[in-house]
């Protein structure tokens, strides 16, 4: 395995903007506590309230100088920021949203990426934006193993697999381009869920809601349960993403995959792209699912309090003399 590249996605660059720059520079100069050859692919989310989101409902607002310094502070490590825009149920006036096209032109060096569902909103980036590197979101539920080829000979940098796939390995051994599939390794959700495709509807709706409440009444608390719509009895009342990582572990699904099996079994596979989901969890449950999935065994505590000593140290983040300010 010498010199081959394990590369991890890790949530969220705006809501967990400290943890992951901290974490960055861990990797960058204390390689000796990380397992063989790991390497941060991307950091991936939004800035909120981006309407285009999907996947996670993310609510809060940023201004632009915070855009500004997050792009800068990951951009210049050489990691690029992955729009989560994978809203399912936007119509072509969303496309036009000034939010989303602000920050898709602030962002636009060529490094950075989107993650697509939206065949409405993929061809607008594709037209407007040629920069951004595409990424085929594992909210397309694609679970058949042709429609899944199919994906992987389209123009993706990357197609997310759907986590139902994950431990199928007569798929998987079968699949073209292996090196172009992202895995998420940490799924909390329940394996089959039938409601799946319903709920990234729905969180769609929520962030649409939510963006038409910040136009509507600015400066007003939002609180969802106003809106009393199928959005509210569906789409919040689902607990798996309350799971930690050790309940993920305890749970054994059929879809989790321990970091063991991701180099003795994947990686020789040829698989090399892994996502760690957490966009919405605490900050100690990311730090948590890092550890776990990252760091040599032997060396976790001590990287744990190197990671939370160097969190508290840089208790306000400064680059360059620029403060972040983010609300939410």
């Amino acid at each position: 395995m010498d010199d081959i590249k394990v590369r991890f996605h890790l949530p969220d660059f705006a809501a967990h903007y400290r943890l992951n720059l901290v974490f960055a520079n861990m990797v960058k100069y204390a390689p000796e506590y990380f397992r063989e050859g790991v390497e941060i692919a991307s950091f991936y989310g939004v800035f909120p309230p981006s309407i285009w989101n999907g996947g996670r409902t993310v609510g809060g607002t940023c201004d632009e100088s915070f855009i500004k310094m997050v792009i800068k502070a990951f951009n210049s490590l050489g990691i690029p920021l992955r729009f989560t825009f994978t809203n399912p149920v936007l119509k072509e006036e969303h496309l036009y949203d000034p939010f989303c096209n602000k920050v898709m032109k602030l962002a636009d060096n060529g490094l950075n990426e989107c993650i697509v569902n939206s065949p409405l909103l993929e061809q607008y980036i594709r037209s407007e934006y040629p920069n951004y590197k595409l990424t085929s979101s594992t909210c397309k539920r694609i679970t058949d193993p042709g429609v899944l080829e199919a994906e992987l000979a389209k123009d993706y940098s990357i197609v997310v697999l759907d986590y139902d796939l994950n431990n199928k390995f007569d798929i998987l051994e079968k699949l073209p381009h292996k090196d172009k599939i992202e895995i998420l390794a940490n799924a909390c959700c329940t394996p089959n869920c039938q409601k799946r495709l319903d709920h990234y509807r729905l969180i769609g709706e929520q962030m649409i809601i939510y963006n038409e409440h910040l136009k509507n009444h600015p400066g007003e608390p939002f609180n969802i349960n106003d809106y009393a719509t199928e959005t509210v009895t569906t789409a919040i009342n689902c607990h798996c993403t309350s799971r930690s990582i050790f309940d993920v572990i305890k749970l054994n699904l059929p879809t989790f995959i321990t970091p063991e099996a991701i180099w003795e079994k994947y990686v020789p596979m040829g698989f090399r792209q892994f996502k760690i989901e957490g966009r919405t969890a605490s900050n100690l449950n990311v730090i948590e699912n890092y550890m776990y999935y990252m760091i040599k065994p032997e060396c976790r505590d001590e990287a744990r309090f190197m990671f939370l000593h160097n969190l508290e140290r840089n208790g306000a983040v400064v680059i360059d003399g620029e403060k972040s300010k983010i609300n939410g």
